[in-house]
């Protein structure tokens, strides 16, 4: 018969040994990692679930980094909004309270600050978070506007006209030759005057609106034709005390003036007054002395500032509109022509609307959730960002001699337009209104945020249930395993120290 050796009758507890030292193997790494198995197919049957899992907390991760990105590009954003405001605020005190002071410089202490102040909004609308302009719309690699500089004194090289440039030629068309604000005073008899304008169509200087007497007997006519008159005539009654003659104006910003001349017996009239003659005619040769002398103080006041405030309007428009003077001089110019990239300066060099639906909050978006997005874009030709820097910008680019007579009037027409314009007025867009998108913005991302954290939590718990061990539990098989395989180790090597010969006798 056959005699079976030791080693032959041990093969299966040496298989039990190997398997034990790997079941050790696999808990000590279980106890290291925290995790059931490195590879899906150790999981179980709820393996499918845990990659489900894992994907759904990849998403929310990379949610949240979006989230974070986006409220650090909003607060970065209201900090220059914050600061729009208050600039807009400061300018709209010194334009209301300033003194009427000039410098040598012909500006006042105001318009210095308007300066300064002008400077310090161009730097807000020209900020960065990261690499991304935050004002450019998608040109997000692009500065939103001109340097300040060139914006108020042109390019450097003096090829491209600033808004200081804009204003001058504005205010010689809208002067006329001579000081009258392209007006024509005329005697179609020796008891009427006419005002008419001097060319038709034309959208400068003053523009007749109405015209009335309350002179008993006297008719008072248009305007009417082209270019538009009113005329006032005395006929054969010779205006009392009091009787008032009234011309209305519109000027270039939309504004209202009325030139009101009242009779008076006095020979040494007052301003705003026209002495009563003996005769109509030689009443009327008092009024239309009086009145040429009030159109051109009214020229060389409020009609400049109005003048300023158009030609502002006109360089911060898409393109920027000067005076046409490819026919005819600037003193004698009727229109506008768009300035050129060769001949002046785009204030706005960030990215364009694409249409009139293109709004600046879409030019920015981000997904901060499976079904949410969020805009917060803008740009910084927007209807409130243009109101602000038009205002400060034509109230620092205005200057006037000290030798005018008409400089204290001009620069205080100046300062009641500047500070109207920067009153809120209803159903135009200020800066509050995009903080208030901002805040929108902010807040949708919040709540998603908030969603998020709670499910990834649940996720996360549910993950680790499938993924993860009891390290008590590890610990305790593993003290198991060690005594097993320790009592196999022991029986194993008693078993290989039997021999064959220690049963034979000798």
């Amino acid at each position: 018969m056959a005699i079976d050796g030791v080693s032959g009758r041990t093969s299966y507890i040496g298989s039990s040994i190997l398997n034990l030292k790997s079941q050790l193997d696999d808990l000590q790494q279980q106890l290291g990692s925290g995790k059931i198995s490195t590879t899906y197919a150790g999981q179980g049957v709820n393996r499918g679930l845990a990659v489900a899992l894992r994907a759904q907390i990849n998403n929310i991760n990379s949610y949240a980094d979006s989230a974070t990105n986006v409220n650090t590009r909003i607060n970065v954003a209201n900090l220059s909004l914050q600061g729009l405001v208050d600039l807009g605020t400061q300018i709209k005190s010194a334009a209301n309270g300033s003194s009427i002071s000039l410098g040598n410089n012909g500006q006042t202490s105001g318009q210095v600050t308007a300066q300064a102040a002008f400077a310090n909004a161009i730097e807000l609308l020209n900020t960065q978070s990261g690499d991304r302009y935050l004002f450019s719309g998608r040109a997000t690699d692009t500065p939103s506007t001109a340097s300040a500089s060139d914006i108020l004194n042109g390019s450097a090289d003096g090829t491209k006209a600033g808004l200081s440039q804009l204003i001058a030629e504005r205010k010689q068309a809208d002067l006329g030759a001579d000081g009258r604000g392209r007006l024509v005073l005329s005697s179609p008899s020796a008891t009427a005057v006419s005002v008419a304008e001097d060319a038709a169509p034309s959208v400068f200087g003053l523009k007749l609106s109405a015209v009335s007497t309350t002179t008993v007997g006297a008719t008072a006519t248009g305007p009417t034709g082209s270019p538009p008159a009113a005329t006032v005539d005395f006929g054969m009654s010779n205006p009392s005390e009091g009787d008032k003659v009234r011309f209305t104006f519109s000027l270039p910003d939309g504004t209202n003036e009325t030139i009101e001349l009242t009779a008076t017996a006095s020979s040494t009239p007052l301003p705003g007054t026209f002495q009563i003659g003996a005769t109509p005619a030689a009443t009327m040769a008092n009024l239309q002395g009086k009145l040429d002398n009030a159109v051109k103080t009214l020229a060389g006041t409020s009609l400049v500032a109005a003048s300023a405030i158009a030609a502002s309007d006109n360089f911060f428009d898409q393109p920027p509109l000067r005076v046409d003077t490819t026919s005819s001089p600037l003193t004698s110019a009727t229109g506008l022509i768009a300035g050129t990239p060769a001949n002046t300066i785009s204030w706005y060099t960030g990215e364009p609307a694409q249409s009139p639906t293109d709004s600046a909050r879409s030019t920015a978006v981000a997904q901060v959730d499976q079904s949410i997005s969020t805009q917060y874009g803008a740009r910084a030709n927007e209807p409130a960002f243009r109101a602000l820097l038009q205002n400060i910008a034509v109230y620092a680019a205005v200057t006037t001699s000290q030798t005018d007579p008409n400089a204290n009037g001009q620069i205080t027409a100046l300062s009641q337009r500047v500070t109207q314009n920067m009153t809120p007025q209803q159903g135009v867009q200020i800066i509050q209104d995009i903080q208030a998108d901002f805040a929108g913005a902010q807040t949708a991302i919040k709540a998603s945020t908030d969603r998020q954290t709670q499910v990834k939590t649940m996720a996360q718990t549910m993950l680790d249930s499938i993924e993860g061990v009891s390290q008590d539990e590890v610990a305790t098989k593993i003290l198991a395993l060690q005594t097993s395989l320790s009592a196999s180790y022991q029986t194993t090597a008693m078993l290989y120290q039997i021999s064959l010969t220690k049963y034979l006798p000798i």
